[in-house]
C-alpha cells in the first residue's frame, strides 16, 4: 500500500511539473501573440495619423487657394473647443463658464451646429 501512495505521490509531482513548463510556453506564446497585434496596431494608427495630416495639409492648401482665411483662426479655435464640450454633454451655461462668454454667446455660436429635436411623425392610420 506504501508502494501505491509513493508511485501516485511521485506521477503528481511530475504531472504537475510538466504543467508547469506547459503553461510558461503557452504564456510566452501569448505574449508574443499580443506583442505582434500591438506593433500592428500602432503601425495603422501611425499611417492613418499620416493620412490625416496628408488631409489636413491639402485643406490648408485649398483655402489659401480659394483666398479664405487662415484654418486656425482663434474664433474657429474657439468654436471647436465649445463644440467638442456640447457633443460631450455640457449645458450651454458651463461651456459659458468655461470661455467666460454669456451663455447667448454660447448659444449663439453652436446654433449653426447644434440638432433641432424633431417632432415625430403620426402614423397614417
Amino acid at each position: 500500500m506504501g508502494w501505491a501512495i509513493a508511485i501516485l505521490f511521485g506521477t503528481a509531482v511530475v504531472l504537475l511539473i510538466i504543467s508547469f513548463i506547459k503553461t510558461t510556453q503557452s504564456n510566452s506564446q501569448l505574449e508574443q501573440q499580443i506583442e505582434h497585434v500591438s506593433i500592428s496596431v500602432l503601425n495603422e494608427v501611425h499611417d492613418l495619423e499620416k493620412q490625416l495630416r496628408n488631409i489636413q495639409l491639402d485643406a490648408e492648401i485649398t483655402a489659401q487657394q480659394s483666398g479664405a482665411a487662415p484654418a486656425e483662426s482663434e474664433e474657429r479655435f474657439m468654436l471647436r473647443e465649445m463644440l467638442d464640450l456640447h457633443k460631450r454633454g455640457y449645458s450651454i451655461e458651463s461651456i459659458a463658464s468655461k470661455k467666460q462668454l454669456s451663455p447667448n454667446e454660447v448659444e449663439r455660436m453652436l446654433a449653426p451646429y447644434m440638432t433641432r429635436k424633431t417632432e415625430r411623425s403620426l402614423v397614417a392610420q
